[in-house]
């Protein structure tokens, strides 16, 4: 694997480890957006790694409008409920109603992580690493 593209998916891994971390912690703002990251950093390598050029965004839902296969159809929708955390969970000032309950719950932070983890494991899968 190329070396720009091992250190996008090394990054995402390290992302995903956090999340793990601070779910023990019980911070889970900080699950929802190393969860967030870890997903923008292994689509980032996987359209660099198919040679394309990846966005200079940090929204999910223009990263995956440049997958035209149907790898990630089926995680699309979950996908994409992420981005509704990168902003919120980084400053405390964020846009009110973001999240309209708040900072994410527990169940979040589960579905977040969850998210992170099957896409991680079929960018594994497709990239064979």
């Amino acid at each position: 694997m190329k070396k720009k593209i091992e250190r996008w998916i090394n990054f995402a891994n390290e992302d995903l480890m956090m999340a793990e971390l601070a779910f023990k912690e019980e911070l889970f703002n900080q699950v929802c957006f190393h969860s967030q990251q870890c997903v923008e950093k292994l689509l980032k390598g996987y359209i660099a790694f198919r040679g394309d050029i990846y966005p200079q965004s940090h929204k999910l839902v223009d990263i995956l409008s440049l997958i035209l296969e149907s790898s990630f159809d089926d995680l699309r929708d979950e996908i994409i409920l992420l981005d509704r955390f990168y902003i919120s969970t980084r400053y405390p000032d964020a846009l009110p109603g973001s999240l309209p309950e708040g900072l994410p719950s527990k169940a979040d932070a589960e579905e977040a992580i969850q998210v992170a983890r099957l896409v991680s494991e079929r960018i594994k899968r497709e990239l064979e690493v």
